[in-house]
């Protein structure tokens, strides 16, 4: 599938999805939510501790998504309502990327970005099969009696921004690596010879950076270069053991180039 025409982003959907973004990032931006937030992001910038400014962070969209009103619910449903934070998200995808809450992730990834699912229990081809609609029922379930979700996950991408740039504010890309059991179901833009590919990624993707850990997830490891911009989420940003298991990092999809190493040894 290709790209839309429009997203909410500071850049369009086609340059976002280019290989020519990822070997020339610009910084992305959802519209707005910087400034919607400023209150948050003032207050972290006179937080020099990680720790302290991921605190903040929790502490910031507990009130303002009035996350924990869930226990003063009576009724069960008002009460699994309110409980449905972006951390149910992030732990439901870390479980399963085409679960409900994989297709909420994916959904929000589409609606900010432009950048549609390819993947989704089986191949999206075109917005007319069947596979996307199969997409559009989950997406639909995952994000019912929610409270704001894609709002929050707004939020929690722009403050990953910042702490990625803050923490090294001179590093544009991060090697990553993926393991896959048939690389083939990868859809193939580009063979450069050497076993190294253009490939267009599913819209959010989930990479390591521990090179064996990857080896845990396949016969055959990916390794790519991601710019700044198009990570979500890493492990280790958050005070929680959230993702930290694995060195999990969370990326928006599109073209990139891949070296795939099949000998265990990068």
């Amino acid at each position: 599938m290709r790209p839309y025409a429009m997203n909410l982003c500071n850049l369009p959907p086609w340059v976002i999805a280019s290989r020519q973004y990822n070997a020339y990032p610009q910084p992305l931006e959802i519209q707005g939510v910087r400034q919607a937030n400023g209150l948050l992001f003032e207050r972290l910038s006179g937080l020099m501790d990680p720790r302290a400014r991921a605190l903040q962070f929790h502490d910031y969209m507990d009130v303002t998504f009035q996350l924990h009103q869930w226990q003063q619910e009576t009724s069960p449903k008002g009460r699994k309502s309110l409980k449905n934070s972006y951390l149910r998200f992030l732990r439901g995808w870390m479980f399963d990327s085409n679960s409900l809450e994989g297709a909420v992730l994916k959904g929000w990834v589409e609606s900010r970005f432009g950048l549609p699912p390819t993947f989704h229990h089986s191949p999206i081809c075109d917005l007319n099969s069947h596979a996307y609609y199969v997409y559009l029922v989950d997406r639909m379930k995952g994000a019912a009696r929610t409270n704001a979700i894609n709002a929050q996950l707004d939020v929690l991408f722009e403050f990953v921004q910042e702490e990625l740039a803050r923490s090294c504010p001179e590093r544009s890309h991060y090697v990553l690596y993926r393991g896959v059991y048939d690389f083939h179901e990868y859809p193939l833009v580009e063979d450069l010879g050497q076993n190294r590919f253009v490939v267009r990624l599913n819209n959010l993707n989930s990479f390591t950076s521990d090179f064996e850990r990857a080896w845990e997830f396949g016969s055959k490891v990916m390794k790519t270069r991601v710019p700044r911009g198009k990570i979500f989420y890493q492990a280790g940003i958050l005070p929680t053991s959230l993702l930290k298991g694995e060195e999990e990092v969370l990326v928006l999809g599109g073209e990139f180039e891949v070296e795939v190493l099949t000998g265990g040894f990068g």
